[in-house]
C-alpha cells in the first residue's frame, strides 16, 4: 500500500527520494511528500496527486540536504488533503515521520499528548508517532531510548521512518515491510520495497519484525525492540527487479498479460524440492485449507475443483479476512496453503498467524521470496513470474493456477495430461490478435453493468473476470454461477446489460448455452468466450481447444485484455486503478 523511502549519504537526497517514489507508484497512493534535513532544519514539501504532478508543482526534488524521507499515502485516517499527506513533523519541528500501517490506539495517545501541550495539524494517526517521539526524546535526550519507548506505546501494525534534525535517520518495523539498501560510499536507503532503491544498489538487509535501525555518521546499527543489538547478513537483491520497465508496451498491465505464455511454465520451477514437499503435505493432511484475498482467493476456488475432481482430496477455501471468524476449524493436524503475490497482504498474514497459533502447518505460494509470508511459512513455492507492477493481478493469477495444477497432476499420477507447452501456445494464440477484443471494448465504454457467467470450474474464472472488470474499468461487474441464473440474477437481464459467457466446449457447454439463450430472450447483449461458435452470441471471442481440465488457464486471458482495453477506451489508467493498492498492507 503506502510507500516509504529514506536516504542518507553523500548525494542530494531529494532527487533520490522522488525517483524511488516513482518506482513504487504501482503500490497505490493519493498524495506525495518528502522531507529533508539541511543546516539543522527539517524542510517539508507535499501535495495531492501523482508523484510527477506534485513534483512539478512543489519542486520536491529541489529540497536541499543529504538526508531525507519520502512517502506516497493511501488514505486511511483522514481525507485526501495536503495537510494529511506525509511527512508529518512533530510540534517542535525537531523531527519528521513517514509511516505505513495503522496505529490502533492513536486516539488515546493523541488525547494524552494534547493534554501535555502537543499540537496536531492533521487527521492522521501518523502525527501521533512524530509527537510521541518528540516527547520521549525530550525526556531521554537519547534517540535509541526514544525509539524503544515509542514502539512500546504503539498498538497496531506499522513501519515508520524518521529524520531528526541532527541528521540521524531511523526506522522501525512491526508487521509491515521494511528493507535497508546498502550503497557505496556510506550511502543508505530505507524502503518498503526493493524497487525504491534498486537503481542505486542491489545489497539489502531485510529488517525482521520488531526491530529498528539507527543510521548516523557512525554507520548503521539494528536493534530489537528491547534494545539488543542485532547482526544481519547483507542479501543480494534479484537483478530482475532492476529490469522493471514497460519496453514497447503502453502499460505494465498489457506487458504482464503478454508475459503469461512464459510465466506459467516458469511457475514453481526454482523451488521444485519445496513443491514436492507441499505435495506430500497435501496428500497426507487430515484437514486441508487454502486461503487468499481477491484474485488469490479466486485461484483458491479453482484449487478446490481441481483437487476434488482429479485427486479426490477435499480442500476448504477460506477468504483470508474471514478466517478470524472460524479459527477453531484449524488444529495441529491442519494444513493451510496461503496464496499471495506480494506476501505482505495484511489479511493473509493475519490468517496465517491465527493458523500458526493453532499449530497448523503453513504452506505458501508467493511471488516475493523475501516477504513476511515466506518468513511465517514452513514450506514455500515461488511463483517466479517476475515483478508485477500493474495493480490488478494478471500473470500472478495464472502462475498460481499453474502451481496448483502441477500439485494436482502429481498427486493424481498425471491423469490431468498436463501439457504446459500446449497451454503456452494456446495463450500465445489468444494474445496474437487483439482486434476482436478491442472492438468489444468499445461497446463497453458506456455500459453500467456486466455479468459474467460460468459453470463448474469456470465459475471461479467468472469471479476473477468480474474482479478485473471492476478494478480496471470501474464498471459494476458480477460473477454468477450458471445454474443460479433463475434464482435471482435473471431479473437483472435487460437490453442495457452485457453478459460474458465463459463457455468452452466441455461437459458444461450445453447447460451454459441454454443459460445464454435465457439471457438472450431478455435482450441482454452476450459476449461468448468459447472455442465453439454459436448464433446466441452477439460477440464471439474465440479461444483454442485444449484438454477440458486446462481451460481455466487460458479463458481468463481474453477477459484480462477486455478489461484492459475497456479501461483505455474510458481513458482510465489500467496500471493504477483509483482507490486500490498492489499490496494491501492495512486491514
Amino acid at each position: 500500500m503506502c510507500s516509504i523511502i529514506g536516504y542518507t549519504g553523500i548525494n542530494s537526497a531529494a532527487p533520490i527520494l522522488v525517483n524511488g517514489l516513482k518506482r513504487m507508484e504501482y503500490r497505490g497512493y493519493d498524495s506525495v511528500g518528502i522531507a529533508t534535513c539541511s543546516n539543522n532544519r527539517i524542510l517539508i514539501k507535499k501535495g495531492v496527486g501523482k508523484v510527477i504532478e506534485v513534483n512539478n508543482n512543489e519542486k520536491l526534488d529541489s529540497l536541499p540536504g543529504n538526508i531525507g524521507i519520502g512517502h506516497t499515502r493511501w488514505a486511511t485516517h483522514g481525507k485526501v488533503t495536503e495537510t494529511n499527506a506525509h511527512p508529518h513533523s512533530s510540534s517542535s519541528g525537531s523531527l519528521a515521520v513517514v509511516h505505513n500501517g495503522i496505529i490502533e490506539n492513536f486516539e488515546r495517545l493523541k488525547q494524552n499528548l494534547k493534554e501535555k501541550g502537543y499540537t496536531f495539524k492533521s487527521e492522521t494517526d501518523t502525527e501521533i508517532i512524530s509527537n510521541l517521539l518528540q516527547e520521549n526524546f525530550e525526556q531521554t535526550k537519547d534517540i535509541k531510548k526514544s525509539i524503544i519507548r515509542t514502539v512500546s506505546q504503539l498498538e497496531g501494525n506499522y513501519a515508520f521512518v524518521v529524520i531528526f534534525k541532527d541528521g540521524t535517520l531511523c526506522a522501525a518495523r512491526f508487521h509491515e515491510p521494511l528493507i535497508v539498501g546498502i550503497g557505496k560510499h556510506n550511502d543508505y536507503f530505507i524502503s518498503s520495497d526493493v524497487l525504491g532503491f534498486i537503481e542505486q544498489t542491489d545489497d539489502a538487509i531485510y529488517i525482521n519484525n520488531a526491530e529498528f535501525v539507527l543510521i548516523n555518521s557512525s554507520g548503521i546499527q539494528t536493534f530489537d525492540f528491547n534494545g539488543n543489538l542485532i547482526q544481519h547478513q547483507i542479501t543480494k537483491v534479484s537483478k530482475e527487479f532492476a529490469d522493471v520497465y514497460k519496453g514497447d508496451y503502453a502499460h505494465f498491465t498489457l506487458k504482464e498479460i503478454s508475459e503469461q505464455p512464459e510465466t506459467i511454465i516458469k511457475a514453481g520451477e526454482k523451488t521444485r524440492d519445496e513443491l514436492d514437499t507441499i505435495i506430500d503435505f497435501v496428500k497426507h493432511a487430515k484437514s486441508l485449507y487454502i486461503t487468499g484475498s481477491g484474485t488469490s482467493y479466486n485461484a483458491a476456488l479453482v484449487a478446490k475443483y481441481l483437487l476434488l475432481k482429479y485427486a479426490k482430496i477435499k480442500i476448504e477455501p477460506i477468504i483470508s479476512s474471514e478466517l478470524q471468524f472460524s479459527p477453531d476449524s484449524l488444529d495441529t493436524n491442519s494444513v493451510l496453503i496461503a496464496l499471495s503475490q506480494s506476501g505482505e497482504s495484511a489479511d493473509v498474514l493475519e490468517a496465517v498467524e491465527l493458523a500458526k497459533k493453532s499449530n497448523a502447518k503453513i504452506l505458501s505460494i508467493v511471488n516475493i521470496m523475501t516477504s513476511s509470508l515466506v518468513q511465517l511459512s514452513s514450506v514455500v513455492v515461488g511463483m517466479n513470474c517476475g515483478p508485477e507492477i500493474g495493480v490488478a493481478a494478471t500473470k500472478s493469477f495464472t502462475s498460481q493456477l499453474s502451481i496448483l495444477y502441477k500439485i494436482t497432476n502429481q498427486i493424481c499420477g498425471g491423469t490431468l495430461e498436463l501439457d504446459f507447452d500446449k497451454v503456452s501456445n494456446s495463450m500465445s494464440e489468444i494474445l496474437s490478435d487483439h482486434s476482436k477484443i478491442k472492438e468489444v471494448a468499445k461497446k463497453l465504454k458506456s455500459v453500467s453493468d456486466i455479468y459474467v457467467l460460468g459453470r463448474g470450474i469456470h465459475f471461479p474464472i467468472a469471479s476473477e473476470a468480474s474482479l478485473k472488470l471492476k478494478e480496471l474499468t470501474y464498471i459494476h461487474a458480477e460473477g454468477i454461477p450458471g445454474g443460479e441464473l433463475k434464482h435471482g440474477p435473471l431479473a437483472l437481464m435487460t437490453p442495457n446489460v452485457y453478459v460474458i459467457i465463459i463457455n468452452p466446449n466441455d461437459s458444461t457447454y450445453e447447460d451454459t448455452l441454454n443459460s445464454a439463450r435465457e439471457i438472450k430472450a431478455r435482450e441482454a447483449k452476450i459476449i461468448g468466450i468459447s472455442d465453439r461458435k454459436s448464433d446466441v452470441y452477439d460477440y464471439w471471442i474465440k479461444i483454442p481447444t485444449i484438454n477440458e481440465a486446462l481451460y481455466p488457464l487460458i479463458e481468463i486471458l481474453p477477459i484480462q485484455l477486455l478489461a484492459y482495453y475497456s479501461a483505455v477506451e474510458k481513458e482510465e489508467d489500467p496500471d493504477y486503478p483509483r482507490n486500490l493498492a498492489k499490496s494491501v498492507t492495512v486491514k
